[in-house]
């Protein structure tokens, strides 16, 4: 067993990590203020969605006003888009302005705005230890999703110099992080893994003290393998590509503080009200931003709130206890979301498959996705087809798959589309 290094955690802005309620209060007040003022003048959705709830922008005050606001769901984002593309009219500035745009599966675009982090998540990273100079191996994807640029952006601001590896090519990562000598890991805690065991199994040691991890789940036995076991301390932080950093972990765990630079609810699935402390609901969030002014987003996601009780840290925002899973059709596989409407509509384009289920299932802290598939007829070529189905698959929702035809009669008609075997431990 090896101990993790004990770096210092920074509070990155007392004068909002430390906020009293009272002072928290007020500080949402005026941020939701001037983000309702700025999204209803310069949102075509912002505007409609006002004009459904027969409200006007000055009666939404403060965060308890929101509530009188429906939240807009996640899911209904690809038709929002299609229909008033590209971005349903949700953009509070001129496309030009933007930084960067993105596309994650659904289609969903996602829009980045200006700034030396628009994403916010140098405060979650300064919670975990990383440091101006040293180097941080990013080995999230660049490519079309925003994670990559996501902590990319976050360790620069905190001074950090970052190593753009991306995914895959395993053992180049190793080489490249072992060579630069990176001390710090920023990607998914399953791919963390994957390298930290190639670097023992090639006689190269990686000099990681600490990681910090996001967009799959970090069960405990994963932790204390990358912590007993290789001696790295690993952090985790919760955010979506649509809004950002949500929340983060601080060295005491137990949850991850809500983040001071927006509004984070849970909300009862049944009431849509607050949910109270360990009660499950929805996440909600709203985002004080410009270029893209999310009000009462709905992410989709399923969390409790932790109970209220001070934390030895020093940060007074609440917490949430953790992920419980998705509300809808979807799951995440391998960080991405994978939908069953996505998968249905490549299905479609093959004639031959007559029913389909998604089977997701987690072994060795990996995630496998496959696609048991039906056909209406016997075909001639079927691994031809499994080639071809598995490749659809792979652009649709950017997470490959294993195509496996089963007998006629296997899956039942009414079966749902994704079914999600995972258990967390």
């Amino acid at each position: 067993m090896t101990s993790p290094t004990l770096r210092p955690s920074r509070i990155l802005d007392p004068a909002l990590e430390q906020q009293s309620p009272a002072a928290r209060e007020a500080y949402l007040s005026e941020r939701i203020q001037v983000t309702v003022t700025h999204a209803s003048a310069s949102s075509a959705a912002f505007r409609r969605r006002l004009a459904e709830a027969n409200l006007a922008a000055g009666e939404l005050r403060g965060p308890g006003d929101l509530a009188r606001l429906p939240a807009l769901r996640k899911d209904t984002l690809p038709a929002l888009q299609a229909d008033r593309p590209p971005f349903g009219e949700l953009l509070g500035v001129e496309v030009g302005q933007l930084a960067r745009v993105f596309m994650s599966p659904g289609p969903i675009y996602d829009p980045q705005g200006p700034g030396e982090d628009f994403w916010r998540f140098r405060h979650a990273l300064a919670a975990a230890g990383f440091r101006a100079g040293e180097l941080a191996h990013c080995a999230a994807s660049y490519h079309l999703t925003p994670l990559g640029f996501m902590l990319d952006a976050a360790a620069r601001a905190l001074g950090c110099v970052v190593i753009p590896a991306g995914v895959g090519q395993t053992e180049l990562q190793v080489k490249v992080a072992a060579h630069l000598g990176a001390t710090a890991y920023l990607g998914t805690p399953s791919f963390l893994r994957v390298l930290l065991g190639k670097a023992r199994e090639l006689g190269t040691p990686l000099r990681f003290e600490t990681a910090f991890v996001l967009a799959e789940m970090l069960p405990e036995s994963l932790r204390s393998e990358l912590e007993g076991d290789f001696g790295v301390r690993v952090l985790q932080g919760y955010g979506t590509a649509d809004l950002g950093c949500l929340a983060y972990e601080c060295p005491e765990k137990g949850g991850w503080h809500l983040h001071p630079e927006c509004l984070v609810e849970v909300l009862d699935l049944e009431t849509g009200r607050a949910a109270a402390p360990g009660q499950p609901g929805e996440v909600v969030a709203t985002l004080f931003d410009r270029a893209y002014p999310l009000v009462r987003f709905g992410t989709g996601d399923l969390a409790a709130l932790a109970p209220e009780a001070p934390c030895p840290c020093g940060r007074t925002a609440p917490k949430l206890a953790g992920l419980l899973g998705r509300i809808g059709d979807a799951v995440k596989v391998k960080g991405m979301f994978v939908r069953g409407g996505e998968l249905a509509a490549v299905m479609q384009r093959f004639p031959e498959v007559k029913r389909f289920q998604a089977i997701v299932t987690r072994e060795l802290h990996q995630d496998h996705l496959a696609c048991d598939i039906e056909l209406g007829a016997p075909t001639a070529d079927e691994a031809g087809l499994a080639s071809r189905i598995a490749e659809a698959v792979r652009e649709a929702v950017k997470v490959r798959s294993e195509v496996r035809f089963v007998p006629p009669g296997k899956l039942a008609d009414g079966a749902k589309r994704i079914d999600d075997r995972r258990v967390w431990k």
